[in-house]
């Protein structure tokens, strides 16, 4: 039934309050025309219907770096940051956001953020969230790797691990200066192939951890430096924990197994560890309480990715639907509890889904946002992605506050997700809850790599209101 003016009018004077108000709304009027400035998370003005939204016959037709588009389904501005011109090493290569949804690659006040390049490297932007423009910003010249994890209480400050030898550092964007924090082998003894493998920061930026060892899946030990009280491990394969502070010994589950990727939670108390090859089956992951002797194993409902608050996890349970999305206390991990209401058996395709949460708030009560991708998208140059349902290749938010079970839908991704891993639209959302970043080959039509094999992708920044 179409909206009277007049009620249409009472929506508008209320900010947008209602989410039924926003459904009503043409999707081809501009986002400011449909949202009003005064829905900022954690509740957002984007549509929270649960109808399919296939995708228009074509993409937006989309300019250099630096143009905007409006999503034509859900009306939400769409930036492109990145073309072939913008990697200054070599013209063409393909540009992307982290491996991990996880991973924190906005500043605290969203007016920086970095992007990953195929070289191994990553490259600073500066960002104006009101123009919504994007530059190229100094980038030092680190032996980091590509995924580093900006500071969720300093703007200018930037984390590391250095290589070959492993060490925390840090780097001060408005001076360029470069500080070490610690170093592991001052704690443990490394292997000449050992490594430090990515880098997670508590939210008060004093706890640090990586894991270490040759190369993913065959990693062995989760590190952690306290600014205060100096460095604690836990080594999966042998079961035992040690350091300079806290209990020691061997932890009570039988569980051994290589690492495949580990997380420090945003409280500073928490890692969640997922396990590389020769893992138990049908376990996917732990949670060791750091100051403590106790690893508790999530043993049901534990597929797919995830991401930590402070001290709950948010991921999918891979049961009954792709959305199938559960909370855990990171104390009680057994508790698990949905929160997207109102899901029925999924009889399609089944697909994939990364979470965001570097927006989160002390209290876990602040939206997680996700991306995503059908591995069986069609592979043709400018052949839309498959839909059939909801939030299917999607950049969507959920509500976790437990008052409703809202899910904000605010654009697609426009990525077939077909050339190679790369390609897959993993999105980091930024610390104040305004914008997704997100990779896309859109849909083919970025043209192809240097070497002709497969397409580019770029990096694209959708708004969120």
């Amino acid at each position: 039934m179409a909206m009277k003016p007049f009620l249409w009018f009472i929506c508008f004077m209320a900010l947008c309050v209602s989410a039924v108000c926003v459904a009503q709304a043409p999707a081809s009027v501009s986002p400011d025309a449909t949202r009003s400035r005064a829905c900022p998370p954690p509740k957002y003005c984007a549509p929270t219907d649960r109808n399919a939204k296939p995708y228009p016959e074509k993409p937006p037709a989309i300019g250099a770096a630096g143009s905007i588009v409006n999503d034509p389904t859900f009306g939400s501005r769409i930036l492109r940051v990145t073309d072939e011109r913008s990697d200054p090493k070599q013209a063409g290569r393909p540009l992307y956001t982290p491996s991990s949804a996880e991973q924190n690659s906005w500043n605290k006040d969203s007016t920086m953020f970095y992007v990953t390049t195929s070289g191994g490297s990553f490259m600073l932007y500066n960002f104006d969230a009101a123009t919504m423009t994007a530059s190229p910003a100094r980038s030092p010249n680190l032996s980091w790797g590509a995924e580093p994890q900006f500071s969720f209480r300093q703007a200018n400050i930037l984390y590391g691990v250095s290589h070959p030898e492993p060490a925390f550092e840090q780097y001060d964007t408005s001076s360029g200066r470069v500080t070490e924090i610690n170093k592991p082998s001052k704690c443990v003894k490394l292997g000449v192939r050992d490594s430090g493998h990515s880098v997670t920061v508590s939210a008060d930026d004093n706890r640090f951890m990586t894991t270490l060892g040759p190369l993913q899946d065959e990693n062995y030990l989760v590190y952690i430096y306290d600014r205060s009280q100096g460095c604690r491990w836990y080594n999966p394969e042998t079961g035992e924990i040690g350091g300079a502070w806290g209990p020691k010994g061997t932890v009570s589950i039988p569980d051994r197994f290589p690492i495949h990727n580990a997380r420090l939670a945003k409280s500073g108390k928490f890692v969640y560890i997922t396990r590389g090859a020769a893992g138990s089956v049908g376990h996917r992951w732990v949670v060791w309480e750091i100051d403590t002797m106790n690893v508790s194993v999530c043993s049901h409902g534990c597929s797919g990715h995830h991401a930590m608050g402070y001290s709950h996890i948010v991921g999918s349970s891979g049961l009954t639907h792709p959305m199938d999305t559960v909370m855990r206390p990171l104390d009680h991990l057994e508790v698990a509890t949905p929160i997207i209401d109102g899901l029925e058996p999924y009889k399609g395709s089944w697909y994939d889904s990364h979470f965001s949460w570097s927006n989160v708030d002390p209290n876990d009560s602040a939206p997680v946002c996700f991306s995503t991708y059908e591995p069986t998208n069609p592979n043709q140059p400018g052949v839309a992605p498959l839909v059939t349902g909801p939030w299917e290749n999607e950049i969507d938010c959920i509500e976790t506050d437990g008052k409703a079970s809202n899910v904000w839908r605010f654009a697609h991704t426009y990525s077939t997700a077909r050339n190679g891993f790369w390609s897959t639209p993993r999105g980091n959302v930024s610390q104040d809850g305004r914008f997704f970043m997100f990779t896309s080959d859109w849909e083919d039509q970025l043209g192809k790599l240097p070497n002709g094999d497969k397409y580019r992708t770029d990096v694209f920044i959708v708004e969120l209101k």
